[in-house]
């Protein structure tokens, strides 16, 4: 707050202000320029903008009788209405006190209902009631609590370090899962990759295969076309051993030649 007895005055956009005439209420002061008679005129300024308060660390026991301590954090916006910058003049001399005496007595009967467990587990539910217990008495001092936010809820060293205790163990089995399937993930992948490359070289055995198979067939077209007899035969063989040396067995038969493809070595 700050009090303006000069005859001419501003206001900034996030200020109001009253004026009191010879002690006594007699206006609101809003943004911008403005006049005044001083000795009879004193204007009384408040900023209106959201302020940041802390909720003090404090002990608090639980329904289970386990002595802890909390603190928060609380968002408090005086009224920037007539009636609203009034009261925050008129009906508490101090509001961010009060506000923060306010909130750390009914911060210790919400954690007074719950037990240690339930606390632990309640942050965003305590938070809630609080600011709905704040904003009741609030609103008779002309403010908003807008947000409440718990932030510590430190239980004491010995139930701390049992915590510490249980946690570790469940955090090394969370990892050896976590490691299981990172290994389980891997093999699979390495198999998958491993089935495509055996079809791949399998799809690249077969095309060749399928060329010589082709080849072989142009080399018995050709040997029936330009050759007789032995001639025939012969020729047959030697243009085909030209053409198929890896993989190819021939197998000369009474009806000709008989062409056998070995996939693989």
């Amino acid at each position: 707050m700050r009090i303006i007895r000069m005859p001419i005055y501003t206001l900034r956009p996030c200020e109001r202000g009253i004026q009191e005439t010879l002690g006594k209420h007699s206006g609101s002061v809003t943004p911008g320029l403005g006049f005044q008679i001083p000795i009879v005129h004193i204007i009384r300024v408040r900023d209106v903008r959201e302020h940041t308060t802390n909720i003090p660390a404090q002990s608090v026991i639980t329904k289970d009788n386990v002595d802890i301590r909390v603190d928060g954090i609380m968002w408090v916006r005086p009224g920037s209405d007539k009636e609203s910058t009034k009261r925050t003049f008129y009906s508490i001399d101090n509001w961010e006190r009060a506000v923060i005496l306010l909130a750390m007595t009914n911060l210790r009967q919400e954690f007074g209902d719950l037990t240690l467990d339930e606390s632990l587990a309640a942050r965003e539910k305590i938070a809630s009631n609080l600011e709905s217990v704040l904003n009741v008495f609030a609103e008779e001092w002309g403010l908003t609590v807008s947000k409440v936010e718990i932030m510590l809820i430190g239980p004491p060293e010995d139930i701390e370090r049992a915590m510490h205790r249980q946690k570790t163990p469940e955090q090394e089995r969370r990892a050896m899962r976590l490691l299981a399937t990172g290994e389980f993930e891997a093999a699979e992948q390495q198999k998958l990759a491993t089935i495509q490359r055996a079809e791949s070289e399998r799809a690249a055995a077969l095309r060749i295969a399928e060329g010589k198979a082709e080849t072989i067939r142009l080399v018995n077209q050709a040997a029936q076309k330009y050759f007789r007899g032995n001639a025939q035969a012969s020729k047959r063989i030697e243009m085909t051993e030209n053409a198929l040396r890896d993989n190819t067995q021939i197998v000369i038969a009474e009806e000709g030649i008989k062409p056998t493809l070995l996939l693989g070595s």
